[in-house]
């Protein structure tokens, strides 16, 4: 699967923090606050305060801002403005960023389109080590009618511990290659070219250095700071590399 992910975010240097990526219909600062306020609501009353901090940069530099990376309970999530009316989400979790429960909160909480986007190589090899790939796409949107989730569209092949799996749910958006989904081998029923194709019609670029942090615009970092429940250790990103042997 290597092969077949040429192309990924930064040639792949802040995985696993871009592995997994969220991205919410909205603007970024607004994104950011609406954010604060929801998490403001549950910290609070454990003594934990939440801020909103402007950062300005390159891609990496803003990135930057939520090292050192964390075990634990997440401590930066960074809102980062894109080329287009979608903003993206990424936190500082030393294993990666977790999009799936926030940003099916957020598409709940404001009534917008969030998107949990996955792109993992599958790189794993017996007494090496290694990462199990995976490819998915979620589509959240508001309360569906009659439903217990918010799920618009889910779309994944994963490498399941040692076994390829496909799952989808949800009607087929118009342009997706549903011919594909009956491909023989599993891990071809929806690939990272798929992936990036899928995304171009929502009217993302993810994977695209320069289609985040237009000129003139500024991430917004949200820091919580106080007494955590699990008190996590502080990673490098090289450590956090290192640890899954990327």
């Amino acid at each position: 699967m290597m092969q077949e992910m040429k192309g990924l975010l930064l040639e792949d240097r802040w995985a696993p923090v871009t592995s997994e990526m969220g991205f919410l219909e909205l603007g970024a600062e607004q994104a950011a606050q609406a954010f604060a306020t929801w998490q403001e609501g549950l910290m609070t009353p454990r003594g934990i305060s939440v801020e909103v901090l402007p950062i300005s940069g390159s891609l990496e530099q803003v990135l930057s801002s939520l090292l050192p990376l964390t075990s634990g309970e997440t401590q930066r999530e960074l809102f980062i403005p894109t080329r287009s009316v979608w903003t993206a989400y990424v936190e500082n979790g030393w294993t990666g960023t977790d999009a799936a429960s926030p940003l099916r909160a957020m598409a709940r909480r404001l009534s917008i389109r969030c998107l949990r986007v996955v792109a993992v190589p599958h790189t794993l090899r017996k007494d090496q080590g290694g990462r199990y790939g995976g490819v998915m796409l979620d589509v959240f949107g508001p309360e569906q009618p009659g439903k217990s989730h918010n799920y618009v569209r889910a779309i994944e092949v994963a490498n399941d511990g040692g076994r390829w799996v496909f799952e989808q749910e949800g009607e087929p958006f118009p342009f997706e290659q549903v011919e594909q989904y009956q491909a023989r081998r599993v891990r071809d029923r929806f690939t990272f070219e798929m992936l990036k194709d899928y995304l171009r019609h929502l009217g993302l670029a993810p994977f695209d250095e320069d289609f985040y942090m237009p000129p003139g615009t500024r991430a917004w970092l949200v820091q919580k700071t106080g007494p955590f429940t699990t008190v996590g250790q502080e990673y490098t990103l090289e450590q956090a590399r290192a640890a899954h042997v990327l």
